[in-house]
């Protein structure tokens, strides 16, 4: 069996224990019967098997010498040891009171065992601090978003049922939309809290993607169209494993995005099918993301300055939502700078 880490030490320690007391013995022994037989003759004259007063005084010298040096070199080792674990220990009743910055001190790196354990738990730790700290960010930006539509459909309600406002089909609408806000933020949420937890379900199946692509641009085409926007289409004719319905979630996601932040202009929407992989594709003419803030733009609730200042920077979850599903289908979703606008891709394999 080949000794590293903590193993190791223990048997080299034992090993030098071992020759230390060993060398104490022949040398005392050595020393006290050249000093016995030069200085006290007289006592070592008379053979036999019985030990002199010097002799038994040797021993137990010897013993307790040898002794002493055991439990140095065990404390010694105990010591190098304990540090780490007890640090460890120390650690884990912080945390359980609520400290999470609690962090264990590797110590020795030559225990590798030992210092591993600390260095595991520190790593734990972090990743406790972080999720913490994400829920929290999650608990604050989840009510922030739901405070509007709700205090909004408040005194709506409050306003029809006092008399303030007309009960016409105008209020009707406009707490409609309120409702569909909600439930749109909602399903972003329930989506994304599937793909954390590994369990939103794709059905495949193979799809006319080109046909799925052009029943949601038909769609939401009065809405491009009211911000300026014309959708081109440049679509692959062949037949994609899928689930539609999720493809048709995102790429409504990818649109909304295009119509709140992009540039009045063209937003072309490619879909190919070549090497094994499926692309969606959706590129605007600008005014672009920034290349160091493009790898933010699919987490969830993340915003940036620009969309912030301009007041319509929605849940902040329609990018998250694009990123979830596409992790569904094995892929992923990239966003990149090209030329003056945006190009976000969804991706994912094709079966054989």
């Amino acid at each position: 069996m080949r000794l590293a880490g903590l193993s190791r030490q223990i048997a080299l320690s034992m090993a030098t224990m071992a020759f230390c007391v060993t060398v104490l013995v022949v040398v005392t022994g050595f020393s006290f019967y050249y000093v016995a037989m030069t200085y006290w003759p007289v006592h070592f004259e008379t053979p036999g098997w019985k030990m002199t007063m010097p002799e038994w005084v040797w021993l137990l010298s010897s013993t307790m010498a040898g002794l002493a040096l055991s439990v140095a070199m065990g404390l010694r080792l105990a010591r190098r040891i304990l540090v780490p674990l007890n640090s460890v220990a120390e650690s884990i009743r912080r945390v359980a009171q609520g400290d999470l910055d609690a962090r264990a001190a590797a110590g020795d790196r030559s225990l590798r065992e030992a210092a591993a354990l600390a260095d595991d738990f520190n790593a734990l730790a972090d990743q406790l601090q972080r999720m913490t700290k994400e829920q929290t960010f999650w608990n604050a930006a989840i009510a922030h978003e739901l405070r509007t539509p709700v205090t909004v459909l408040r005194g709506r309600l409050q306003g029809l049922a006092e008399g303030v406002f007309t009960p016409d089909e105008s209020q009707f609408r406009r707490l409609l939309v309120q409702v569909e806000g909600l439930a749109q933020l909602i399903e972003d949420l329930w989506v994304i809290s599937l793909a954390e937890s590994g369990h939103l379900d794709i059905e495949l199946r193979d799809t006319d993607l080109g046909a799925e692509v052009r029943a949601v641009v038909e769609v939401f085409e009065d809405a491009l169209l009211a911000a300026g926007q014309q959708a081109v289409l440049d679509l692959d004719g062949q037949m994609a494993r899928c689930d539609p319905v999720r493809i048709r979630q995102a790429l409504l996601a990818l649109l909304d995005n295009a119509r709140r932040y992009a540039s009045p202009g063209a937003i072309r929407i490619q879909t190919r099918l070549s090497d094994g992989q499926c692309l969606l594709r959706v590129e605007d003419e600008g005014p672009g993301i920034a290349e160091e803030l493009a790898p933010h733009v699919f987490e969830a609730f993340w915003r940036a300055d620009g969309a912030r200042q301009r007041g319509k920077g929605g849940s902040g979850l329609g990018l998250a939502v694009v990123a979830a599903i596409a992790l569904a289908h094995g892929g992923e979703a990239r966003c990149s700078r090209v030329g003056g606008g945006s190009r976000f891709e969804l991706v994912w394999p094709q079966p054989e």
